[in-house]
């Protein structure tokens, strides 16, 4: 068995393996960059080392220093995480030839499905369906624009164009028309080669009614390969995922046998070792069916969803990667292996869905998950009335805590949220009211708008593809405010029940139930004669530290004080300013000053948070300044261009 192991990622990914390798007796070394000194898996590990500054490429992404950290540390064994180096082939070679133990698969492996067009072409080989589509050949007229065009035009529109060496969404984009496709083409390519260093391309046919499945498999030294049952990924927005779940909706028994079975021999085919996910895109336009589904790509590693598997299961993935990795044959046969009850999955996002999704960094001044489900009788924001939740399982996965940061240098993920429960629709139930109760401030988070998705009819009834949310986006985004009924709760916790004045204030009789709360921008006016319903005071989230209570509503979290304590809120900008949302670096400037624009138009892209964003004229009319250059470096709020209306 490994005796000491280095883990080579950071956040709730190596707080996650810690937790394993200590329940397994194992000493564990942590890595981390200049932003991450003060980090969760930092202190979690029994020993950490400094790799680098903050960005992961001078970090993180440094093969030579994390094998260096294992050699001073006296690591046995370095294990990837998920994501970073994880499917790095190159990184693996460089580990063994080190004498250390490479926890993850054989370095052949991962390189012989790194490639998305390589893996298709070895899939084919080994009998397992693959999506309609166009790989480029050897010759670079294959992969010229010209080419590609003329084939998407054979596919047929829509078509999708995918970076061979892409993943998490990166490189990915659906082409609609020929007049679209030029352009596109450009941008994937240009994101492609600033996330992997290839900006080759595939091209496939767009499928209509997709449905993300995808099935772990597991194989070890001993010839041994065991399949854990499908996911379904389908819940994704800008091809991220938002909402995992095993086992897949509507998936019937001679369906998965089929699908598993392709996995596996997906996984024989390139001698798997240890952890990994066979991809699968199912036309599910007249329900799952075995000849509709088909491969898209392997995973060589864990993925970001694995506890789904893990809840249904009852197996532990990262403890199988550190046996197998150690040699052992894998814990269980296939026929050992069942599905006990239903687990889903949502990932916490540190974004602000009402302006667009736009990445929310900072401090986490305000951080708590509940341990457990509270009882939900009342409708949500919609008026959809909700049944009560009955008991299930929480699981929690995270790498921040409360005094915490959100870093821009990385994924803004937050946490994990898990529910197992007996049926999908209480594992839906009780997964969104974990997410409702979620207390999370300043930074804003996609909570509101994933709980809501888990209680939509159609999610209940099954009804998904991976354009759901786009479909339903109107229902799913909303700014949640705070009800008069929250205030009168927020100013009961302000009250000495014997005055029933505020703590701290003194009013006249004739004012004695009125209660001025700031949140920090609003003062708000609460009425303690207000008479409220049990199910308004089960609803929402309100717990009072010293003169501060904070009040939870749906994922929304508020501070609120007394007003007399509060600031004043800041001036807002010029209408017409154009300010950076986020820090990051403009890829690409589209005008020149003087320029006339129009509403809508482009103006320039920024580059932030390993995603694209392009800034668009608020109105018609001309560029009266442009601060902003191709290349340039810029902090939040920096103002880019500024646009002057037009003179009649």
């Amino acid at each position: 068995m490994i005796r000491s192991l280095l883990i080579a990622n950071r956040g709730e990914i190596a707080c996650r393996v810690i937790r394993t390798a200590r329940t397994m007796g194992i000493r564990t070394v942590a890595v981390y960059s200049d932003a991450d000194a003060r980090a969760l898996h930092v202190r979690q590990a029994d020993e950490a080392v400094r790799i680098g500054p903050a960005p992961a490429a001078e970090s993180y992404l440094r093969g030579d220093a994390l094998i260096e950290a294992a050699r001073a540390t006296r690591a046995e064994a370095i294990h990837p995480g998920y994501g970073f180096l994880s499917e790095n082939a190159d990184f693996a070679e460089a580990v063994v030839a080190a004498g250390l133990i490479w926890v993850g698969p054989k370095p052949q492996s991962i390189r012989a499905m790194g490639l998305k067009d390589a893996a298709k072409k070895l899939m084919i080989d080994a009998g397992v369906p693959v999506t309609p589509g166009y790989i480029p050949g050897p010759d670079p007229e294959d992969g010229s624009p010209e080419r590609l065009l003329a084939e998407a035009e054979r596919i047929g529109w829509p078509v999708l164009i995918k970076a061979v060496a892409g993943g998490g969404g990166k490189g990915m984009r659906k082409v609609e028309t020929a007049s679209e496709f030029l352009p596109a083409l450009e941008s994937c390519r240009r994101e492609a080669r600033a996330s992997f260093g290839n900006d080759e391309v595939l091209l496939e046919k767009w499928i209509t009614s997709p449905r993300h499945i995808e099935v772990q498999v597991f194989g070890d030294t001993h010839g041994n390969v065991v399949h854990l049952f499908e996911r379904d990924c389908s819940l994704q927005r800008r091809h991220q995922k938002v909402i995992e779940e095993a086992p897949a909706p509507g998936m019937g028994e001679d369906t998965r046998e089929a699908i598993c079975a392709a996995a596996v021999r997906a996984a024989r085919a390139v001698d798997y070792v240890g952890a990994g996910t066979i991809e699968f895109i199912a036309d599910a336009s007249e329900g799952l069916r075995a000849d509709r589904i088909f491969f898209m790509e392997m995973n060589t590693r864990l993925q970001v969803e694995h506890p789904v598997t893990e809840e249904i299961t009852g197996v532990d993935l990262v403890e199988w990667q550190l046996r197998v990795a150690a040699g052992e044959p894998l814990p269980l046969r296939q026929d050992e292996l069942k599905i006990d009850g239903w687990a889903m999955e949502a990932r916490i996002y540190a974004e602000d869905p009402v302006k667009g999704f736009l990445p929310s960094t900072g401090k986490l001044d305000r951080f708590g998950l509940p341990p457990t489900i509270r009882p939900l009788r009342v409708a949500d924001a919609h008026g959809r009335k909700l049944e009560e939740t009955p008991p299930g399982l929480v699981r929690v996965e995270t790498g921040v805590e409360q005094g915490g940061e959100i870093s821009p240098f990385y994924d803004p993920m937050i946490a994990k949220v898990i529910c197992h429960a007996a049926t999908r629709r209480d594992a839906a139930a009780g997964l969104s009211r974990v997410l409702w109760d979620a207390q999370v401030w300043p930074v804003k988070t996609n909570a509101t708008f994933v709980g809501t998705a888990l209680v939509h009819p159609d999610f209940l009834a099954g009804r998904i593809d991976t354009g759901f949310i786009e479909r339903h986006e109107q229902d799913l985004v909303y700014d949640v405010e705070p009800p008069a009924w929250l205030l009168t709760l927020v100013a009961e916790r302000h009250v000495d029940d014997r005055s029933r004045a505020p703590a701290g204030f003194r009013l006249n009789a004739a004012r004695q139930t009125q209660v001025r709360l700031s949140d920090g921008r609003d003062v708000h006016v609460a009425d303690l004669a207000r008479p409220l319903m049990y199910d308004q005071r089960q609803f929402a989230l309100v717990t009072r530290e010293g003169g501060t209570t904070w009040a939870t509503l749906q994922g929304a979290t508020w501070r609120f004080e007394p007003a007399r304590y509060a600031g004043a809120a800041g001036g807002g900008a010029h209408d017409g300013d154009i300010l950076a949302p986020m820090p990051g670096k403009v890829i690409a400037v589209d005008v020149a000053e003087g320029d006339k624009v129009a509403a809508g138009q482009r103006l320039l892209v920024l580059e932030a948070m390993k995603m694209e964003h392009a800034l668009t004229a608020p109105f018609d009319g001309i560029v009266a300044e442009l601060a902003a250059r191709d290349g340039q470096q810029v902090q939040v709020e920096a103002l880019l261009a500024r646009i002057e209306p037009a003179e009649a």
